[in-house]
Parts: C-alpha cells; structure tokens; sequence
C-alpha cells in the first residue's frame, strides 16, 4: 500500500506547494486544515491543476494525522504548540513528522523576519517535545520559499535535514528528491535545526533587497549524490 501524506496546516501557500509538488511525483497525499471544506477546495483545485490520477484528498487537521505515514508540519510557528497537544493522542506508532516550522515575528509594520526566542532551542526541538512516544521527527524544508514551490520551475536549492532519528532522515530525504532542482543534505543532529531555522530570515530579508521571490541555499564541494 502507498505511503499517505498529510499536510498539515496544508491550505496555506507552503502546505499547498508541497502538495503540488509531491502530488505531481505520484505521491498521495493528505490536505489537513482547521476547516476540513477548505482543504478539500484546495485538494480539488489541485486535482484540477495536476489531472490525471493525482491523489490529493482534503479532510481536517485531526483526520489527516490519523490516517497519514508522514506528517508534514506547515502551520505558522504561533498555532503549533496548540495543534500538536490536539493531536497527541492522534497518532499512529511509527509515524515520521517532518517539521518545516520557522519561529519568525515582523517588527510592527514589517515582514516576518525577525527570530523569536525558544526556550527548547529551536521550533523543532519544540515539536519533538510535543510529540508521543514512537513518534519520529525530522527538521527540514523550512529555506523553500512557497512561490517557487507553487510553479513548475526546478527549485534550486539544497534542504538541510537534520534528525536524531535516521529512518526519519531518511524519509525526508527522500521527500526533498521529489521536487525538482532540491537537493537533500544530511544537516546532523535535530538540534542542528536552530542553525537551518535561522537562515530562512536571513533569506527573507535578501528577498527584500534584491527584489526577488525565491533566493535559496547551495553549499558547494559536496558529492552530487
């Protein structure tokens, strides 16, 4: 049976990005939302927009968590600590959540560039305490900007992964070599996430100067593979 992937928070731009992109790569997918009509308008839209036999089906967040293989956390840094205490009883052993969350507030009348300080470290490292036992997690994603993930251009960029479990890195991994151009690294352990978290300002930001929507990471002198 294929894996299922939820999206959670998954109406938003980066959650329906990824959808896209995994979705066109044959993967079935999981739309999670507060509201379960929203998520199935845009798994409808994005079934449209793919044809074929695209595999995307909207249902709320609680559902999705249920039902899935891999979760995929792309709900705002502030509503995440809520959901995942809803969730906790939710999920199946041997779930892997791939946290893609990014602690990031906007000075008053700006954007979203400045990183809040979390007491475990870093957002991951939050969600891995918010997490039941034999529930696997992995830090990842979080340096894609969502408009080029909603086209159809390669995304040129490398993903840091960073877990302390390797079967969690792995599939994550794996994910990233779904979508075209992406390239995984192995980013250590998940406290490592503090460092790749950081740098998603840091991109804002050069977004902003230079005027443009989706400047990413390459690190060079690396094996292609």
């Amino acid at each position: 049976m294929a894996r299922k992937i939820a999206i959670l928070g998954g109406t938003g731009a980066e959650g329906s990005g990824l959808a896209y992109r995994w979705a066109k790569a044959g993967e079935q997918v999981l739309i999670g939302s507060r509201d379960a009509g929203r998520a199935a308008e845009t798994a409808k839209q994005l079934r449209e927009r793919i044809g074929g036999a695209a595999q995307i089906e909207g249902m709320d967040n609680a559902s999705a968590a249920a039902a899935c293989d891999v979760a995929v956390m792309t709900v705002p840094f502030s509503g995440a600590a809520e959901l995942l205490k809803q969730l906790k009883g939710v999920w199946k052993p041997g779930t892997i959540v791939i946290d893609t969350t990014v602690p990031l507030a906007a000075t008053v009348g700006g954007a979203a560039t400045r990183m809040l300080g979390v007491w475990q470290g870093s957002a991951a490292e939050q969600t891995k305490e918010l997490l039941p036992p034999g529930v696997s997690l992995a830090a990842a994603l979080q340096n894609l900007g969502a408009e080029s993930l909603a086209s159809d251009r390669p995304v040129e960029c490398d993903v840091l992964v960073c877990s302390d479990d390797e079967k969690a890195k792995q599939v994550a991994s794996e994910l990233v070599s779904k979508i075209p151009g992406a390239r995984a690294l192995n980013g250590g352990k998940l406290e490592n996430s503090r460092i790749v978290e950081s740098l998603t300002a840091l991109l804002i930001g050069l977004n902003m100067r230079y005027k443009v929507h989706g400047a990413g990471i390459r690190f060079t002198g690396l094996p292609l593979k």
